[in-house]
């Protein structure tokens, strides 16, 4: 899942993530975009229901404005992933970077947030296997 605000991060991301889960040897099998970070819970929500996913990574970047905006979609955004991990007992990792970020701090984040996004969806879902048998 990847957001196409601040794509010029998130392409990046993407890249990233696509090439950590190349070399971990896992199946993605959607590639969702969405326009902000906001709108991932909906896609979110129909990708968990799926009996081919076992958990999703999401990526985006929200970049601090002005005004306090960013905050607002970071908490929510987060709060809404994280029911829906709970709801569907499967792993949402959270890749997405902010609030209070600059635009030269989400460069050089858009690396470990990446693969870290991947390793903690992975490391989750194993572990929900493990304590789940």
């Amino acid at each position: 899942m990847i957001s196409e605000f601040n794509e010029e991060v998130t392409s990046r991301m993407l890249l990233v993530a696509q090439e950590k889960a190349k070399i971990m040897k896992l199946k993605i099998n959607y590639t969702c975009k969405v326009p902000g970070a906001y709108d991932m819970p909906i896609i979110v929500n129909a990708l968990l229901q799926k009996k081919d996913v076992d958990g999703v990574v999401t990526l985006g970047a929200i970049i601090k404005g002005q005004t306090k905006h960013d905050e607002l979609i970071a908490h929510s955004t987060a709060r809404a992933l994280t029911e829906l991990s709970i709801k569907y007992q499967k792993p949402v990792s959270l890749g997405i970077t902010g609030p209070g970020m600059q635009e030269r701090h989400a460069y050089a984040r858009i690396r470990p947030v990446a693969e870290r996004a991947v390793e903690a969806m992975v490391k989750v879902s194993d572990e929900l296997q493990r304590i789940q048998k």
